[in-house]
């Protein structure tokens, strides 16, 4: 006859069997039905992470309070998106005539005295200087009117847009039958973050004309 061995310790259960942990493709279907909200249909659920997810819901848009320093927000799961501070863009006036100054003789910045938009506050008025926030695709157009006297002798202004300190496109403007005349021109430009973007009167004069003159800019893209 066999005798059962007998313990000295308490008998111990056997292990409960241990459930497999959800896998990455479980984790983002729950996440998904979690942000498409009550009412969102699953068409397909997939048995395994290689097998497709058909979900039919709304679309979102996604927001962080903690956006990077470009504007842009990368979430934890990797989605990249564009924050609200990504929105940049600027218009500059000049209201009233300007007849040339001690600063704009020396550095022949073309000065602004109004700001129409000014979205991300990267225009400066007081130097009428755009710094890029961050790097880009970005559209610059102006429109700078000169007034020709006819009693003096006039050299036909030339504008730059100055990218730093290298000119990007020019306008000139060059009829003396008439008295105003307006140089013009616009472009699309890759700029990286803190660039600065200005206008510069390369040669001649514009009198009193800056009056009615415009620079305007924006944000066309992040890169």
């Amino acid at each position: 006859m066999v005798r059962a061995r007998a313990t000295s310790g308490p008998m111990m259960a056997p292990p409960a069997p241990r459930c497999p942990g959800p896998g990455p493709g479980a984790v983002l279907l729950a996440l998904t039905l979690l942000l498409l909200g009550p009412g969102s249909v699953v068409s397909g659920l997939g048995q395994n992470d290689t097998e497709p997810i058909v979900l039919e819901g709304k679309c979102l848009v996604v927001c962080d309070s903690n956006p990077s320093s470009d504007g842009g927000v990368t979430s934890s799961l990797g989605i990249s998106v564009r924050s609200a501070g990504a929105k940049v863009a600027f218009s500059a006036v000049r209201g009233t005539n300007h007849e040339p100054s001690e600063m704009s003789n020396t550095s022949m910045t073309i000065y602004f005295d109004q700001v129409l938009v000014n979205i991300g506050n990267h225009f400066d008025l007081k130097a009428s200087v755009f710094q890029a926030p961050r790097r880009g695709i970005y559209s610059f157009s102006f429109h700078v009117v000169k007034v020709y006297n006819r009693q003096t002798i006039q050299v036909s202004p030339t504008v730059n847009l100055m990218q730093n300190d290298y000119p990007v496109i020019s306008a000139f403007a060059g009829d003396q039958d008439v008295t105003r005349e307006a140089a013009s021109n616009g472009v699309l430009l890759m700029v990286e973050r803190e660039d600065r973007v200005y206008l510069k009167l390369e040669r001649g004069t514009l009198m009193g004309g800056w009056k009615y003159s415009t620079f305007s800019g924006f944000l066309v893209f992040p890169l």
